[in-house]
């Protein structure tokens, strides 16, 4: 757990980028990997002089891309854990301390920094493409899971190097999803640790498209869910909030999970 690795991809976010690789240049991490997604606002210049790799992308590939490539980038570097983080000023790097707490005791579980607390923060239409978002991936992992969209998450490397899925520049922000999902058939499976829910009124506009990339999560989590005959019993998992056999023992981050379904 002294080889974690946080992960940070942009595209065109100069205007907050320095800011979120300074705060985690402060946490107790080994290295800082920025993967500058074809930027063409200046993201590059707004990095340049921080001690971090830069990865660049010739050409704008996609979020999953740009992630994908830097954890490959981390794991071979040897990291033990690989944190992700987005650029956009949702997620605070202070919080990255509880993750890395929470993996001691839970070396082999994915962890999603779950955006809980003080969610009417958030629009109105996100909040809804979010919840149907967690709905279908929850059914297709066979457990409840909070916050599935959340960018924010720590990652196990030996999950990194076992991952067979190749993100689509046109997918959005499933293959975010589908990790989840393709982990949990693994044996690796998620606990939600409730942050608050950041939302700046001066923020560039997400790239998350609530209506296309919903759409895009919810086509490949029914083409999985018919691979297994629609997996009966991981419905009835999320439905009733009933953890897998694997994380019958671990009940205390499950109570975490119910606490922050609370505003």
């Amino acid at each position: 757990m002294n080889r974690i690795w946080v992960v940070v991809p942009a595209f065109n976010e100069a205007a907050s980028i320095r800011d979120i690789c300074l705060r985690v240049l402060e946490q107790p991490i080994e290295r800082l990997v920025v993967v500058d997604d074809g930027s063409t606002d200046g993201t590059a210049a707004a990095i340049a002089d921080l001690p971090l790799i830069r990865l660049n992308n010739p050409d704008n590939q996609g979020k999953g891309a740009s992630l994908l490539r830097g954890m490959r980038h981390a794991r071979a570097a040897g990291a033990s854990h690989i944190i992700s983080i987005d650029a956009d000023g949702q997620h605070r790097p202070e919080d990255i301390p509880r993750l890395t707490a929470r993996a001691q005791e839970y070396p082999e579980r994915i962890l999603i920094a779950a955006r809980l607390h003080s969610r009417e923060q958030a629009p109105p239409l996100r909040r809804f493409a979010n919840a149907f978002a967690d709905f279908w991936i929850s059914w297709a992992c066979g457990q409840a899971i909070r916050d599935t969209q959340s960018g924010f998450r720590l990652y196990p490397g030996p999950l990194v190097d076992r991952l067979a899925t190749n993100p689509r520049p046109d997918a959005g922000f499933a293959f975010e999803s589908e990790i989840l999902i393709d982990a949990a058939r693994q044996g690796y499976f998620t606990f939600a640790i409730p942050i608050a829910t950041l939302y700046h009124p001066n923020a560039r506009p997400s790239h998350y498209r609530a209506f296309k990339d919903t759409s895009s999560i919810v086509r490949m989590v029914a083409a999985k869910l018919a691979r297994r005959s629609f997996y009966p019993l991981g419905l009835w998992r999320s439905l009733m909030r009933l953890p897998p056999p694997q994380l019958r023992q671990d009940l205390q981050p499950l109570e975490e999970q119910r606490e922050g379904s609370s505003p």
